[in-house]
C-alpha cells in the first residue's frame, strides 16, 4: 500500500479510519441490542394480554428471573420487563462453587428493557415479581419503583419476589408483621424493617409470594401464577 506522505493527507486517513471504527463498534453495539431477550411486549398480537411487570436490572440473576417470566408466557401473561431507564441490562449467573463461601458471578444474556420505572402506571398491570441478584442493592432507591411497589400491596394485586427481591419489597416499608422466604444472606434486610424471615421454599403471606433461590422455582412460581389467573378470572 502506497501510504500518503503529506501530513495533512495522513490526518484525514486516520480521522477516516477512526470514523470507520467507530461506525463499526456502533453495528456491534446494535446487533447485540438485537440479539437480547425481549419480552415481546411492543408485538401487536400481545397487545390485549394481561401485562405483568417484572423488575430488573444490571446484575440481575438470569435464572431467577426467565424461568418466572416464561411461566408468564406460557398462562397467557405478557411480562414487561422494567427498569431505571430503558435500555439494555446486563444479567449475571450466580452459583456457590465448591470451596467457597460466597456466591461466585459470571455474565449471562442481556434484557431489552419495556419501560422506565418513572412511566409506569401500575393500574395497567396485573401483578408484580421482583427478581434476585444484586440489581436490588441499587434498584431499591429508585423512587418511582417504591412508590409502584406500595401501589401494587394496597390494592393487593399478586406480588413474588425471590432471593434479594425481599430488598426492595423492605424498602417500600411494606414488610412490617409480613412472613417472607429470601435468600439467608438477605434475612437481615427483611427482618430490620419488620418482616419475619422464614426458611422456606415457599411462603405466602396475603398476596404476597416468595421463595428463597431460583433452587424453589418448582415451589413458589405456580402459586403466584394461579393468583393471577384467579384475578384474571374474576373479570
Amino acid at each position: 500500500m502506497d501510504y500518503p506522505r503529506n501530513p495533512m493527507k495522513l490526518r484525514l486517513l486516520t480521522v477516516g479510519l477512526l470514523g470507520l471504527c467507530a461506525l463499526a463498534s456502533a453495528a456491534l453495539v446494535d446487533n447485540h441490542n438485537q440479539s437480547a431477550i425481549s419480552s415481546g411486549a411492543d408485538k401487536p398480537e400481545n397487545a390485549n394480554k394481561p401485562k405483568v411487570l417484572v423488575i430488573i436490572g444490571d446484575a440481575t440473576e438470569l435464572l431467577d428471573t426467565m424461568y418466572p417470566v416464561y411461566r408468564l408466557q406460557e398462562a397467557g401473561f405478557q411480562p414487561v420487563f422494567a427498569s431505571i431507564d430503558k435500555r439494555v441490562y446486563q444479567t449475571v449467573l450466580h452459583e456457590v462453587k465448591p470451596g467457597w463461601t460466597i456466591t461466585k458471578e459470571w455474565e449471562g444474556y442481556t434484557i431489552n428493557c419495556d419501560i422506565a420505572f418513572k412511566d409506569i402506571k401500575p393500574e395497567e398491570y396485573a401483578g408484580i415479581f421482583f427478581s434476585g441478584g444484586r440489581g436490588p442493592e441499587y434498584l431499591r432507591e429508585d423512587e418511582a419503583l417504591l412508590a409502584a411497589t406500595r401501589w401494587f400491596w394496597e390494592h393487593k394485586k399478586p406480588m413474588m419476589s425471590v432471593c434479594h427481591g425481599v430488598e426492595i419489597v423492605a424498602r417500600a416499608g411494606i414488610v412490617k408483621g409480613l412472613h417472607m422466604a429470601t435468600v439467608p444472606k438477605c434475612k437481615f434486610d427483611l427482618e430490620v424493617c419488620g418482616g419475619i424471615f422464614v426458611n422456606a421454599p415457599v411462603v405466602i403471606d396475603g398476596n404476597m409470594v416468595s421463595g428463597r433461590t431460583f433452587h424453589d422455582h418448582g415451589s413458589f412460581v405456580g402459586p403466584w401464577i394461579k393468583m393471577l389467573e384467579a384475578q384474571r378470572d374474576q373479570k
